[in-house]
């Protein structure tokens, strides 16, 4: 038993806080399950030459359910878990009389527990509690109380999303001694349970960013003061652009002209325009359709680089070769 929980425990340590999770405080129910054991004992019989009857358990099961909040970290919730387990005696305790006796020990508790999540938002998050309540023992040797319980709870959840998570915890669950006429016993138990829990409301996981738009292909000549003639650098640059197109398939492409500052705001319209006819000239001549083609003068607005009126700024002689 004691292996059994020193491995709960080891889980919980070793927990990877590998934060995925997004939650918020919300209500929760859940259902769990799992293996009971209670540890030996002896019955007083008072009032019998039977002072100290030695009883023997076996593995037992236990089932229940829960209700509770969660604050993200603390969480409370109210529990009710029904345990069975045998057990047996070698003496005339019971309504068989002498010899082997064996019987069921049924136990049903209600307790109020406070837990802790140490990394709540976490995939894997380790966890500790306490509760205490009440309990009803009952067996068919007519051995029944109602008692004060309690317990201590060490464990780790798996947050398979935002609303379900999966529990695994080792607990020991004892009471105050069980006494009905008389005959008195001590009872202590430990179990390892599986549960599966369901939060309401909890919040969707946030939707993927939206991927950016898709920038249209550009490509960009420049010209020299007040030309419209095209470089060999510019030549290639078109190519490039020819080349671009073709593989597209299906494309649109806008030349767009411009100027620095230097000049006559009309001047520097037409000259704009010059260069955009000249890159699409050459686009033409690179196997592009006329067709495919539209021609843009901006003149000397949307520079490159802002300058003052009359300068000559080299990046603002430029045509943009725009593929969409």
């Amino acid at each position: 038993m004691k292996k059994n929980l020193l491995a709960v425990a080891a889980l919980a340590s070793l927990a990877a806080p590998a934060y995925a999770q997004t939650p918020a405080p919300g209500v929760y129910i859940g259902a769990e399950g799992g293996l009971s054991w209670l540890l030996n004992t002896t019955v007083n019989t008072a009032g019998t030459q039977y002072q100290n009857v030695p009883i023997t358990t076996q593995t037992g099961w236990a089932v229940g359910g829960v209700i509770g909040y969660d604050f993200v970290g603390p969480r409370v919730e109210l529990e009710g878990v029904y345990r069975q387990n045998q057990i047996n005696s070698t003496t005339n305790f019971g309504p068989q009389g002498a010899g082997f006796y064996s019987s069921n020990i049924g136990q049903l508790g209600f307790l109020v527990n406070g837990l802790y999540d140490f990394f709540p938002n976490a995939v894997i998050t380790p966890y500790i509690g306490a509760g205490i309540g009440i309990g009803f023992v009952d067996a068919t040797s007519s051995l029944s109380s109602t008692v004060f319980a309690f317990q201590g709870i060490i464990g780790a959840s798996w947050h398979i999303d935002n609303n379900f998570r999966l529990n695994l915890d080792g607990r020991y669950y004892g009471t105050s001694n069980p006494s009905l006429n008389g005959n008195g016993w001590s009872n202590n138990d430990f179990a390892i349970m599986l549960g599966l829990q369901y939060k309401f409301g909890a919040p969707a996981a946030a939707a993927p960013p939206a991927p950016p738009p898709v920038q249209a292909p550009s490509y960009m000549v420049f010209f020299d003061w007040d030309r419209s003639n095209l470089s060999q650098q510019a030549l290639n640059t078109i190519q490039q652009a020819a080349d671009a197109y073709k593989s597209k398939g299906s494309a649109r492409i806008t030349a767009t002209g411009h100027t620095d500052t230097s000049g006559a705001p009309n001047y520097n319209m037409a000259l704009s325009l010059r260069r955009a006819n000249a890159v699409k000239d050459a686009l033409v001549r690179d196997g592009v359709p006329a067709t495919a083609i539209s021609v843009v003068g901006k003149g000397e607005t949307d520079l490159l680089v802002p300058t003052g009126d009359g300068v000559r700024e080299p990046q603002n002689r430029r045509v943009v070769i725009v593929i969409q």
